[in-house]
């Protein structure tokens, strides 16, 4: 009998370029639905990552300063027991901080 358990998986990135990233490796490598994919802040400031990235860093005048550079955002998704080892390679590769589960 196969095991259909799932758990929840949870990485956070310094950038919302890296999380981005990630969620599209969930989607598209492991065909994870977007709606079952969340996107916070892992803090209670408001944030869009610890460092500049995407199009707060290509400026001709450098990085922008006025983003919400508050701390690290988190992606979190529910997933079969099945994908916990290659979504956290996948998470990883992408630039998780940290990856834990539930």
């Amino acid at each position: 009998m196969a095991d259909d358990s799932t758990t929840t998986i949870r990485a956070t990135f310094e950038t919302r370029e890296a999380a981005d990233l990630a969620v599209e490796h969930l989607v598209q490598q492991h065909g994870i639905s977007r709606p079952d994919i969340f996107i916070q802040s892992a803090s209670d400031r408001n944030t869009a990552g610890a460092a500049p990235s995407g199009g707060d860093a290509s400026h001709d005048d450098g990085a922008r300063r006025d983003a919400p550079l508050e701390g690290e955002i988190e992606v979190s998704a529910d997933i079969a027991s099945s994908q916990v080892a290659a979504v956290q390679r996948s998470l990883g590769n992408a630039g998780a901080l940290r990856v834990s589960q539930d």
